[in-house]
């Protein structure tokens, strides 16, 4: 059985994530949840908390802990897609799709998050799923994002 998302993957000629920041995000959710979860649960506790507090207190820094780690999670979104309709990116909470005929080209600055997606008029947004932190893997994408760029779009890429 086939689902409509296993169609648009097929449409799709570089699909790419990140490999490390998901990894730490999910780390570092893991690590804020059980942070907010123990001292939920000692809160209460006489020799240690607050005399004054009690359970909805407790149920309050655990919900705060699950909303932190759930923000931490959208780390794990981003994504970049390159296929003949053009560009999409999805980062953290947004995706969005840029036909070629927007798009100049895809570069990683001089001090940068992640790759920038550039347009005219010295317009760009950030790709956060393609990160140096992703070593040869990441370069390999861009490679092969220009061979891509080219394809669809006819055009050699503008020197910038």
């Amino acid at each position: 059985m086939s689902s409509a998302g296993d169609a648009d993957v097929a449409s799709w000629d570089l699909v790419y994530r990140p490999r490390k920041l998901p990894r730490w995000a999910v780390a570092a959710a893991v690590v804020v949840l059980a942070i907010h979860i123990t001292f939920g649960l000692l809160l209460t506790i006489d020799d240690v908390g607050v005399r004054n507090l009690g359970g909805s207190d407790q149920v309050a820094i655990i919900l705060i802990g699950v909303l932190v780690a759930g923000a931490i999670l959208l780390l794990t979104r981003p994504r970049l897609r390159v296929g003949p309709q053009g560009v999409e990116v999805r980062n953290l909470a947004t995706t969005r799709l840029f036909e070629w005929d927007r798009v100049l080209g895809l570069t990683y600055p001089e001090s940068g998050f992640g790759a920038w997606l550039l347009f005219p008029s010295d317009e760009h947004i950030t790709v956060l799923a393609v990160q140096a932190g992703d070593g040869q893997r990441a370069i390999d994408t861009m490679a092969r994002f220009r061979e891509l760029e080219e394809r669809y779009r006819g055009t050699v890429r503008p020197g910038h």
